[in-house]
C-alpha cells in the first residue's frame, strides 16, 4: 500500500503538470492559428477590395452604355428601323457578355438588378420598335425610344446603378 501511495505521489503532480502544459500549448496554438487566419484574410481583402471596386465600376459603365437614351445618341442612326433595332440589341448583348464575369465580385441582389436592367432596356427598345412602321427610318425609331423612356418614372439602368451604389456604400 505504501508503494502505491508513493507512486501516486509521483504520478499525480506529473499528470497535473502534463495536463496544464497540454492545455497551455493547445490554447497557444489555437490563438496562433486564429491570428494567422485573420492576417491571411486581411491580406486577401487588401487584394480583393480593389478588384471588387473595379468590377462595380465596370458594371456601372456597362449600365451607362446600355442606357437607351445614351445608346440612341451614341450609335449611328442611318438605315431602317429594324436594322437599328438589331444594332441596339446586338450592342446590349455584346456589352453584357463582355461584363459577365463581374458577377463574381457582386452580391446576387446587385447582379440581379443589372440583369433586370438589361432585360428591361431590351424591352424598351422592342416596345419602341413595335410603335413605328417597319419601313420607318432609324431616326424614327430613335425618337420612339426617347418617347418611351420619357414616359418612365425612372430608367431601369438608373435603378440598377442606385442598387450598386447602395451596396458599395454598405460594404466599403
Amino acid at each position: 500500500m505504501d508503494n502505491l501511495f508513493e507512486i501516486l505521489k509521483l504520478i499525480l503532480p506529473a499528470a497535473i503538470v502534463f495536463l496544464t502544459t497540454y492545455y497551455l500549448v493547445k490554447s497557444f496554438l489555437a490563438q496562433a492559428k486564429d491570428k494567422k487566419a485573420l492576417d491571411l484574410k486581411l491580406a486577401n481583402q487588401s487584394v480583393i477590395t480593389p478588384i471588387r471596386l473595379q468590377a462595380y465600376e465596370r458594371v456601372v459603365l456597362f449600365l451607362e452604355r446600355i442606357n437607351p437614351n445614351s445608346m440612341v445618341m451614341r450609335l449611328t442612326k442611318t438605315g431602317s428601323a429594324p436594322n437599328f433595332q438589331g444594332e441596339l440589341l446586338k450592342t446590349i448583348r455584346s456589352e453584357f457578355e463582355h461584363n459577365l464575369s463581374q458577377q463574381i465580385y457582386m452580391s446576387n441582389k446587385s447582379w440581379d438588378a443589372v440583369v433586370k436592367a438589361k432585360e428591361e432596356t431590351i424591352k424598351i427598345i422592342n416596345i419602341a420598335a413595335s410603335k413605328v412602321n417597319p419601313d420607318a427610318s432609324a431616326m424614327e425609331l430613335a425618337q420612339a425610344i426617347i418617347a418611351v423612356t420619357s414616359q418612365l418614372s425612372e430608367l431601369p439602368t438608373k435603378l440598377a446603378v442606385e442598387t450598386i451604389k447602395r451596396e458599395i456604400n454598405k460594404e466599403f
